[in-house]
């Protein structure tokens, strides 16, 4: 069966093709340096039979860090050693690692990061409000090389590349947005293709240039979003183009912004979880609070008009589109939980490789059961409650099953 056929991503050979997709771990250390309970994670998943490993991204800069507490970070090169163990722990499995490098742009609070919130531009978040400041291009050109020198410090560690996270919402994908992306200096959208490329390109050049074409290079990209003025099918071509001319090794396809989360992955809102755990939702019920839950109440109505039900391989369409446009492999994740659909959709070519993150936090040997069985079904229900609860204190699990 393809699913369990080897397959390459640029220089790693997976030996299927399944991979486990970015997903928040919560288990690190203030400083961001990863707990025994990260490795443990990873040894699991590891052992568990999957091809490739996406970590959950880890910042690369201080105020690029999330509002959710136990965040990896891969931002100075004394965290180098605190990851060999477990590049060193997945590869005894004949698994691939790579880790995902991010930063949050406006998606953040500094309430929680203690850090000056920086975006594309000076325009807000709906759901981090706050008010963000505009980089200047001096601090966008010095990004590009934190970006850098985080997939060296990544490659010293061993992991087998890294993934560029320019997708949800974050620092790249604003630059990317027309819909956010009010520059008017070299880093604004391009007078040609109507988006903005220029970041995305530079950081990535700065990685080869500093890793070298031995060491993996991916990146996770967006379909669409929820915006009032929506990122079309025609931009996600031109993006899909432009990175074709950079000869990525792999291409993940996602979808939406940090702004209406729940449209990325889809599925129930367990809105008492929200309430109680989330720190843009909750409250302490006093008359200090009415003002804030007025707030909540118009935020969360606007993202529940928004809302997207749950369907099986729900980002194929946009997924479709890549595959036609370029070689580069394709990895698709959203809505993968059934043997059958994975082989459907390897099997007439719409994509490369499959990726899942729910499934695995559910049951981190899914693999295995798919071998013993074409057709099994994984048992995430999609409750999501392992989702809100990235934004409490506790360590990603899943609470259902």
């Amino acid at each position: 069966m393809k699913l369990f056929e080897p397959a390459n991503i640029g220089p790693c050979r997976l030996k299927n093709r399944l991979i486990r997709s970015a997903t928040f771990e919560g288990m690190s250390d203030p400083e961001g340096y990863p707990l025994p309970e990260y490795r443990h994670l990873y040894q699991q998943l590891a052992s568990g039979g999957v091809g490739g490993i996406i970590t959950g991204f880890a910042y690369i800069s201080p105020e690029g860090k999330a509002m959710q507490p136990g965040q990896a970070g891969i931002d100075r090169e004394e965290m180098i050693e605190s990851y060999l163990p477990v590049t060193e722990m997945v590869h005894q499995y004949d698994c691939k690692i790579f880790m995902q490098l991010a930063h949050t742009g406006r998606q953040t609070r500094k309430k929680e990061t203690r850090q000056d919130v920086y975006g594309v531009s000076n325009q807000r978040s709906l759901y981090f409000g706050g008010s963000p400041r505009e980089l200047t291009t001096e601090q966008v050109y010095a990004l590009i090389k934190r970006f850098g020198e985080a997939a060296v410090y990544a490659k010293a560690a061993g992991f087998d590349g890294v993934q560029v996270h320019a997708a949800h919402g974050y620092l790249i994908h604003q630059f990317i947005l027309p819909s956010i992306n009010h520059r008017n200096d070299e880093f604004g959208i391009h007078d040609i293709n109507g988006i903005g490329t220029k970041f995305l390109g530079l950081v990535l050049e700065e990685i080869r240039n500093k890793c070298g074409r031995d060491f993996a290079l991916l990146i996770k990209v967006s379909g669409s979003d929820d915006y009032f003025t929506k990122f079309t099918m025609e931009q996600f071509a031109s993006l899909i183009r432009f990175l074709d001319a950079q000869e990525v090794d792999g291409l993940e396809i996602s979808y939406g912004t940090m702004d209406n989360a729940l449209n990325i992955f889809r599925g129930d809102i367990p809105l008492k979880m929200i309430l109680k755990h989330n720190p843009v939702f909750k409250t302490n019920s006093g008359i200090k609070d009415i003002p804030l839950l007025i707030k909540n109440v118009f935020i969360y109505g606007l993202m529940r008009a928004k809302l997207k039900s749950f369907t099986p391989t729900y980002n194929l369409e946009y997924v479709k589109i890549a595959k036609a446009l370029t070689d580069i492999p394709i990895i698709s994740v959203g809505g993968f939980r059934k043997g059958a659909e994975m082989r459907h959709c390897l099997e007439n070519g719409f994509v490369d490789f499959v990726s899942l993150s729910r499934p695995f936090i559910c049951e981190p040997d899914l693999v295995e059961k798919l071998v013993q069985d074409e057709n099994y079904s994984a048992r995430c229900v999609n409750c999501n409650i392992c989702a809100v609860m990235c934004d409490s204190d506790r360590q990603t699990r899943c609470y259902k099953n």
